[in-house]
């Protein structure tokens, strides 16, 4: 029996059809700027959001690494939530290995930095603090998409304060087939955008830092310094531009079955759908439950990484169809049925 994977829109594998375009890749030797895939998928994404160049590199993580030291110098700050992927779950990157350091602000509901205390963060021209440089927000956040109008206020706060603007747009797609709107709207209101292809995009692994010739530049030198100079990466390189040619629009299928999908479990009793957005849903499961029902959704071939955490996220994905749904819901019943 499959498994049937929701603990991430990372765990995807690349369809038969790319795969094939990865293996009639044209390769080169990208450190030398030589491999012609890499350059198409760098360019391709620049001309389409609205940027002069792009880097393709290894993940988001790194991407966002690149970006912070593409936009600060050592003793400087970025200002991020949080929450955010980006402080939270990239090891202190930035201040590791850049001695850049994080203010983090707490996250509104909907995942915007209140702007009143973006304001109050920012850090006045003394020696005692770090340069505040750069606000860097991240779309879709726990699925969330931002606001359009927030995204405009935003980055008009950091122009008045001479800030430089950085989205991790990890999943910036599924924002913008959620808002029926270009991803370019969202984009033009930013200095320099990571997306990643190797979520619901769905290739194997990859990502690119788009921004102005000048940051790009900085942000390939440090992208050999941390070891991420790679060669033949056009097999790689294929793969996002076969996502880009066939795999964005069908995202619209992941909200959809994830919308479905909390819809069945709204009316279960003994847990409780604390909400839906794009390709998410998160549940609430009481901690008491939480060992039996991750050892019967494994049975019924359902990984969900319910582990400590009595919140569960379930991500739809490229390799979740609709029977997949309905075997999810069926194992979720079957658990939660009363008497059980």
């Amino acid at each position: 029996m499959d498994m049937i994977d929701l603990r991430s829109d990372t765990v995807t594998r690349p369809t038969a059809a790319m795969r094939a375009a990865m293996l009639a890749a044209e390769v080169g030797d990208d450190v030398y700027g030589e491999d012609p895939t890499v350059n198409a998928l760098q360019q391709r994404l620049a001309d389409d959001l609205g940027f002069e160049a792009g880097l393709f590199v290894s993940s988001g993580t790194q991407s966002n690494l690149l970006a912070m030291f593409a936009h600060c110098e050592r003793g400087d700050e970025y200002l991020v939530g949080a929450d955010a992927h980006t402080f939270k779950y990239e090891g202190g990157g930035a201040a590791v290995l850049g001695s850049i350091q994080p203010q983090p602000i707490p996250q509104a509901e909907d995942g915007t930095l209140p702007l009143e205390h973006i304001e109050a963060a920012i850090k006045p021209i003394d020696p005692h603090f770090a340069r505040t440089r750069v606000l860097a927000l991240e779309d879709t956040w726990h699925g969330r998409a931002l606001p359009l109008e927030y995204l405009a206020a935003a980055g008009s706060l950091a122009r008045r304060h001479g800030l430089g603007m950085h989205l991790d747009g990890a999943r910036l797609y599924n924002a913008a087939v959620a808002g029926h709107v270009n991803p370019r709207a969202i984009c033009r209101h930013f200095d320099t955008v990571s997306v990643c292809l190797s979520k619901g995009l769905g290739t194997p692994v990859g990502s690119v830092l788009l921004g102005p010739h000048v940051l790009i530049d900085k942000a390939r030198r440090w992208r050999k310094v941390v070891g991420g100079g790679w060669r033949q990466a056009g097999m790689l390189a294929a793969a996002g531009l076969y996502a880009l040619d066939h795999h964005v629009a069908r995202l619209a299928e992941d909200h959809r079955r994830a919308a479905a999908l909390a819809g069945y479990l709204r009316e279960m009793d003994g847990l409780r759908v604390l909400g839906q957005h794009t390709n998410m849903v998160y549940v609430d499961v009481p901690q008491t439950r939480l060992g039996a029902l991750d050892a019967h959704l494994q049975a019924a071939g359902v990984c969900t990484g319910a582990g400590h955490d009595p919140v569960l996220r379930l991500v739809t994905h490229l390799d979740v169809d609709d029977a997949g749904i309905a075997r999810v819901v069926e194992a979720f019943s079957s658990f939660f049925a009363p008497g059980t």
